[in-house]
């Protein structure tokens, strides 16, 4: 009995801990690096001079491993053993919740690898120095594209209803009206962040600046 109180309040633990990760960093960071992106909607210079800015932050190495790699690679390992150990009812029981379950942990994978993938090649391979240039080029070629637009599209959706998650889990949407309305706001998140990111990567796409006549 001990034994199972204790690997009963570990996984409390762990829970709750992946349940905050999945909003505070990762949200926040998802939610400021659509923010930043969308600087290619403006100029080709000023989306340069962002990166550059981004490189000059004190103790870049050590902010970076301890609000991103480190809890990203938490959410990622520790969602994938919730996938794994998790059963999903979709086609015996259709129900919404269980849709809403089993594309959770869906989108929960696609977001990983494709957060893993865009994490390696800009910042370790690119060493973090990003040019429109080079994102605009890449962005031509229609598997590239298509493979941020399902990234961009899967990580959206997994942070919205996270938040729905989130708020159920810590005890901020308590009565039934109060998670409707946090479902409400997770799925205006979801869809301000999927429209931001496609708006981004087809303006790469094309190389045009539909913001650049008004935003400096």
């Amino acid at each position: 009995m001990p034994a199972a109180a204790a690997d009963s309040r570990t996984s409390y633990f762990l829970d709750k801990l992946h349940s905050l990760s999945g909003v505070i960093p990762i949200g926040a960071y998802l939610l400021d690096h659509f923010w930043s992106n969308s600087y290619a909607l403006v100029s080709a210079e000023r989306y340069d001079q962002v990166s550059r800015d981004l490189q000059t932050v004190p103790w870049r190495i050590l902010v970076e491993a301890a609000v991103l790699w480190i809890p990203i690679l938490f959410h990622g390992v520790y969602g994938l053993y919730i996938w794994w150990a998790g059963k999903s009812n979709v086609m015996g029981h259709p129900w919404m919740s269980n849709w809403m379950y089993a594309l959770q942990r869906w989108t929960g994978i696609i977001a990983f690898a494709f957060i893993g993938w865009h994490l390696w090649t800009e910042r370790f391979v690119g060493h973090g120095v990003t040019r429109y240039a080079d994102v605009s080029h890449a962005m031509r070629d229609p598997l590239y594209l298509t493979f941020y637009v399902v990234g961009v599209t899967a990580s959206s959706f997994h942070l919205g209803n996270g938040l729905w998650n989130f708020a159920c889990k810590w005890g901020i949407a308590v009565t039934a009206r109060a998670q409707r309305a946090a479902a409400y706001f997770g799925a205006a998140v979801g869809v301000a962040c999927t429209v931001a990111g496609i708006a981004v990567v087809i303006g790469l796409h094309y190389a045009c600046f539909p913001l650049g006549g008004y935003v400096q």
